[in-house]
């Protein structure tokens, strides 16, 4: 009986934490969405609910979703993600490692 009661918790435990870590935060997302420009100006980003674009020269938007502090974008789904790290993100600043470890600095227009 007692190893039935320990297997239930233990399951009970692992669904909660797959819950919780499958759980975005969602004031996170709220706070990256909008129209950023990189501090030298060369650089546009924005971020809707779905789509992540970059423009430097071509705009393409792609879909993303966030993980932990890790934008993960695709165009049209396809695989492999690309990986942007959130290094800093407030109201009016945004702090981004692109897959090259290039710090990209953005404020928000």
């Amino acid at each position: 009986m007692k190893k039935h009661i320990l297997l239930i918790a233990v399951h009970l435990l692992t669904a909660v934490l797959l819950l919780a870590m499958a759980c975005n935060n969602p004031a996170k997302n709220k706070n990256l969405q909008g129209q950023w420009h990189s501090k030298d100006g060369k650089t546009q980003l924005k971020v809707t609910a779905k789509q992540f674009t970059i423009d430097n020269n071509a705009e393409i938007p792609e879909d993303y979703f966030v993980k932990g502090d890790t934008i993960f974008t695709s165009f049209q789904n396809n695989q492999p993600y690309t990986k942007f790290v959130i290094q800093k993100l407030d109201d009016n600043q945004l702090t981004l490692i692109d897959p090259d470890a290039e710090v990209m600095e953005f404020v928000r227009n």
